[in-house]
């Protein structure tokens, strides 16, 4: 003997999946989704980077002088004179958007030197960029209070964050 059990479903909502959505109807965006910011392109960008009162330091800034808000990388781009590689971020962290509005600046602090390197390297420029696609700006060592060249070895920057003060407490937080 076969038993057949039968649910009823009210009529509205078995029409909802027995007729075709209108071709106008959208897919509806989950909750969670967050618009997509176009990027700050590197025109739009101020640029900036001065010695720091902490050995071995360099503060580092970047403008929004677009009319919207737009992302940048959440790491700032750092590259020494010729030298292979940028500084590190610490915390150590996959790339990932940083919003910037219209107007508004971010901060990050470069350590260029591990205070315990037995080596190092001297460079004669810097390059900052906010973001690994833009060319950026570079800043010789004089200029950064280092006329006698920067010296590097294994630097690391902080993420971008919304004052210098907290920049600084950041890199201070994660390389003691």
């Amino acid at each position: 003997m076969r038993i057949r059990t039968e649910v009823l479903l009210p009529a509205a909502f078995a029409l909802a999946f027995a007729l075709p959505a209108p071709a106008s109807a959208a897919p509806a965006a989950t909750p969670t989704a967050a618009p997509s910011l176009p990027r700050c392109g590197d025109a739009s960008l101020t640029v900036a980077a001065a010695a720091s009162d902490r050995p071995a330091t360099v503060r580092i800034s970047i403008t929004n002088q677009g009319r919207q808000m737009c992302v940048v990388d959440r790491v700032p781009t750092v590259v020494f004179g010729d030298l292979d590689g940028p500084a590190l971020p610490v915390p150590e962290g996959e790339s990932g958007p940083y919003r910037l509005p219209a107007g508004g600046s971010a901060y990050a602090a470069v350590r260029t030197l591990d205070p315990a390197a037995t080596e190092l390297r001297v460079v004669d420029r810097l390059t900052v960029a906010g973001d690994p696609s833009h060319r950026g700006r570079t800043f010789d060592a004089a200029t950064l209070g280092a006329p006698d060249g920067i010296r590097v070895w294994e630097p690391v920057t902080t993420w971008w964050h919304p004052s210098g003060a907290a920049a600084d407490a950041a890199l201070e937080l994660h390389t003691g």
